[in-house]
């Protein structure tokens, strides 16, 4: 809508008696871009950092402005990105793939900072954050001599967590299916036990039918 022609176009000179039509829609069209411009850029600013801001009529000016007022954190919101992408780990839970997007994007993050990380040295990054469940996984692509790019690991990785679901899912009907057979038989031998010992009850009297101890006799 072009908004941002008053930051990419210098200001006009100042209209005359003199100038030509298409001067006066020049200046037209820069007057009300760069007051759009303006209204955009402080809508989308929190009042106690627009506050802080040096107030211009001038859009170019005033993201400059903007721009002074945050130099000085980029350091530390590097120092932040880059620890992150170290200790973040994969949780097995909010799935591979957002996972890998997330962490591509710290680095991308860090890219504009001036501290570009190389995809095959973010590959690594990743590696490492995969969960002991993966381990075979990870050993399988150290064996192998050719590099992923970001996006073959990601297909790759989604790959594994879906065989690993699979493999989990028959497991647990396994188990189920043995827990019940399991149970099966022990139900009808408390049964004969039961039957029995309500037998064995019922025999348990002495001659004047009171029950008495079988191990004491008493």
């Amino acid at each position: 809508m072009d908004f941002d022609y008053a930051l990419i176009e210098d200001e006009p000179q100042a209209l005359t008696v003199e100038s030509t039509p298409a001067q006066h829609l020049s200046f037209e069209k820069w007057k009300r871009c760069n007051r759009m411009s303006l209204m955009l850029m402080k809508n989308s600013i929190s009042m106690p950092i627009r506050g802080s801001i040096p107030d211009s009529k001038d859009a170019k000016t005033y993201l400059d402005s903007v721009e002074e007022q945050f130099k000085g954190t980029s350091k530390a919101h590097a120092s932040t990105l880059i620890l992150k992408l170290v200790t973040t780990k994969y949780d097995g839970r909010s799935g591979i793939r957002g996972h890998i997007m997330m962490m591509n994007d710290m680095a991308h993050k860090l890219k504009v900072l001036d501290m570009e990380i190389s995809d095959g040295f973010l590959v690594h990054f990743i590696m490492t954050s995969l969960p002991a469940t993966y381990e075979a996984f990870k050993i399988n692509y150290n064996t192998h001599m050719e590099k992923w790019t970001i996006s073959e690991l990601i297909a790759m990785c989604v790959q594994e967590e879906k065989c690993m679901k699979i493999d989990k899912l028959e497991v647990a009907y396994l188990a189920t299916s043995s827990k019940k057979r399991k149970n099966t038989h022990p139900k009808k031998e408390f049964a004969k036990v039961q039957k029995t010992n309500t037998s064995a009850s019922s025999s348990s009297h002495n001659s004047t039918g009171k029950p008495f101890c079988k191990f004491c006799k008493k």
